[in-house]
């Protein structure tokens, strides 16, 4: 069974923009509510680049739902033709949660089910369906989720883009224009980014000229966590993968789900800072770095992320940094201990193991907050190895603590767009 209202790391993916909080900027309530941003967003700031490939347990654009279903979902009425004015047709087909489950099952190969669950085309949290597959080698979980994205938006083209190897271990990925217009990506990669577990994620996302979002996930396992491998690979190939999430009646689970009202428009100066260019922070990390360096690889996100991949004679190192505007809530509690130059800006730094599987890895971070009510913040980390999910290559980075706080202090990030 899939968890219940999970959210995205990115709005705060970041409970979205705390759309794992869920990839790296992840006691009386309000000191709680303040520090499970931070922590949130801190998060964000060192895996924000660990893009799972799916939208299964991300918030669906436009819906408000994802592919987590509550444990005791209700399974609703059967399929109904119904006026909606809120619907992006007069009267659209409505889908219940047995409506969905059973095409579904008449999508999938012959075998057994177990552990049914899903949500209607009118719950509040957008149309899923999850269930339990085994077509005798073994059970397996697959989950399919629905929501609408912008055509066209940096939305769809993070969504569409096949994640970085250097910084998320994948099998294959794959991205397509299909005839129609459509645009396909199937990907086949793991659960667990730095691998703690064997347990294989494999996905398919279609996204129509409509913008019509259609996601399917499925499992080597019962379970998306928790559950022991219970076969090599995911009951469905990269085909059926492939055939089940371009099924025509999926476009039209999408179009009977209502539109979510749009907040009035509001008068009031914009106060929130746009989101600072990934292009323009990779230029200037790479403009800031010592030159003795070799930049032998390179790449980030479309905002706020970036990295670079150097070497200077003694292996590759791995930098990477966040820079990201919003980020005064908190401060007192995220850079307490630190340091407060003369300037305002707090700074505090880090020598610490690595996060993810690679053996003897250590990852140095400064941490910088300048001072006024935009929150701009600016995280530098470097690694003793070009890959953090592949074992130490130095014994530490190729930059020095020194050289790591004279970067993320600089006077060129005030200049990022």
């Amino acid at each position: 069974m899939l968890e219940n209202d999970r959210q995205d790391p990115f709005e705060d993916r970041l409970g979205t923009a705390l759309r794992d909080a869920g990839d790296g900027f992840e006691a009386d309530r309000a000191a709680l509510v303040t520090a499970g941003r931070v922590r949130g967003r801190r998060a964000l700031l060192r895996r924000r680049a660990a893009v799972v490939g799916g939208v299964a347990g991300v918030a669906l654009a436009g819906v408000g739902g994802a592919l987590v279903l509550p444990a005791d979902e209700p399974v609703g009425p059967a399929r109904s033709t119904v006026a909606s004015g809120g619907s992006p047709t007069a009267a659209a087909t409505a889908f219940s949660g047995d409506d969905l489950l059973r095409e579904l099952k008449s999508l999938l190969p012959g075998g057994t089910y177990g552990e049914e669950s899903a949500r209607g085309s009118d719950h509040r949290l957008g149309p899923a369906a999850h269930l339990v597959y085994d077509d005798g080698a073994g059970a397996a979980a697959i989950g399919v989720g629905f929501g609408r994205v912008e055509p066209g938006s940096a939305q769809v083209r993070d969504l569409m883009a096949c994640p970085d190897h250097n910084v998320t271990p994948y099998d294959d990925c794959s991205s397509d224009r299909l005839p129609d217009g459509s645009l396909l990506k199937l990907y086949q990669g793991y659960e667990y980014p730095d691998l703690r577990v064997d347990t294989k994620l494999w996905t398919a996302d279609l996204v129509t000229t409509e913008g019509q979002h259609v996601s399917v996930s499925e499992w080597n396992s019962p379970a998306e966590k928790g559950a022991p491998v219970s076969r090599e690979e995911p009951p469905l190939s990269t085909e059926r993968l492939r055939a089940l999430v371009t099924a025509a009646v999926w476009r039209e689970v999408v179009d009977a789900v209502p539109e979510s009202p749009k907040p009035p428009r509001s008068s009031a100066p914009r106060t929130e800072r746009p989101e600072v260019s990934g292009k323009s922070v990779g230029d200037t990390l790479a403009a800031l770095l010592p030159k003795k360096l070799d930049v032998v690889a390179h790449g980030g996100q479309e905002s706020e992320y970036a990295y670079v991949v150097v070497d200077d004679g003694r292996g590759r190192s791995l930098v990477q940094i966040n820079v990201q505007y919003g980020m005064a809530d908190g401060a007192g509690q995220v850079y307490a201990g630190g340091e407060i130059l003369p300037d305002g800006t707090r700074l505090v730094t880090r020598q610490e193991p690595g996060e993810k599987a690679g053996s003897g890895v250590v990852m140095w971070t400064v941490d910088t907050l300048r001072p006024g009510a935009a929150g701009f913040r600016v995280v530098i980390s470097a690694f003793n190895t070009g890959d953090q999910n592949k074992d130490a290559t130095r014994v530490a980075p190729a930059l020095t603590m020194e050289q790591l706080r004279k970067i993320a202090l600089s006077k060129e990030w005030d200049e990022v767009r």
